[in-house]
């Protein structure tokens, strides 16, 4: 799911449609060039449970990553969505532990709400293959909110930029931006492509991915 660099150069930006419902939110995400879809599992006015993750994953190929995010788990519940759903990655969007992440048997994606430069500091040595960076926690809320935070903080990474995500806010007005600021290896949407929580726009969603591929074109040509 995250950027792969071709001699010295970024092939593209990852796209990952995230806090999904319904099946066919999946599909025309798919259908639009998405890399990765995204259940939430956590409590969340997107939360979904096993059965329903299981059939909005059944609408997209194989080669379409499956994210499961959490909060705070136990590491049998992560086990048991993950065989159960297929899931490709575990996203951890909570105050996990890194023996937590060292015990799940998949690709582990490390949420940082992000209030300065510090906490990337401090999440420098947790043991995750990426680190997604998403706004501050909002009335309890990790992630959804369609809250930025200052991207200035993320100017200075402790890891290689494509081992980042970029989330929290972005919207197809801003994502250009946002990628063409910090370089992230992938970007990831949730509020700003719906039309209600857990509802996706598909006017926003073909928006905000295209809006994804002419940054990166122009960004190719520039180099």
């Amino acid at each position: 799911m995250i950027v792969r660099i071709i001699n010295g150069e970024r092939s593209r930006t990852r796209v990952k449609i995230c806090g999904l419902t319904r099946p066919e939110d999946a599909a025309r995400a798919v259908e639009l060039g998405a890399d990765a879809l995204g259940v939430v599992f956590a409590d969340s006015p997107r939360q979904v449970d096993i059965h329903r993750a299981r059939e909005i994953f059944a609408a997209a190929p194989a080669y379409v990553a499956r994210v499961g995010v959490f909060v705070d788990p136990s590491p049998d519940f992560v086990a048991d969505a993950a065989s159960r759903c297929g899931i490709d990655w575990v996203q951890l969007s909570g105050d996990e532990t890194p023996e937590l992440a060292r015990a799940i048997d998949a690709p582990v994606i490390k949420a940082i709400h992000v209030e300065s430069a510090a906490d990337l500091e401090r999440a420098r040595e947790f043991p995750a293959a990426a680190f997604l960076l998403d706004a501050p926690t909002t009335d309890g809320r990790k992630g959804g909110t369609g809250i930025a935070f200052d991207w200035a903080d993320a100017e200075r990474l402790p890891w290689p930029r494509d081992r980042v995500i970029m989330a929290g806010g972005l919207r197809p007005d801003n994502v250009a931006q946002a990628i063409r600021r910090l370089r992230p290896g992938g970007v990831d949407v949730s509020s700003g492509v719906e039309s209600e929580p857990g509802i996706k726009d598909a006017v926003r969603l073909e928006e905000f991915i295209t809006a994804v591929r002419e940054v990166d074109r122009r960004i190719r040509l520039a180099q």
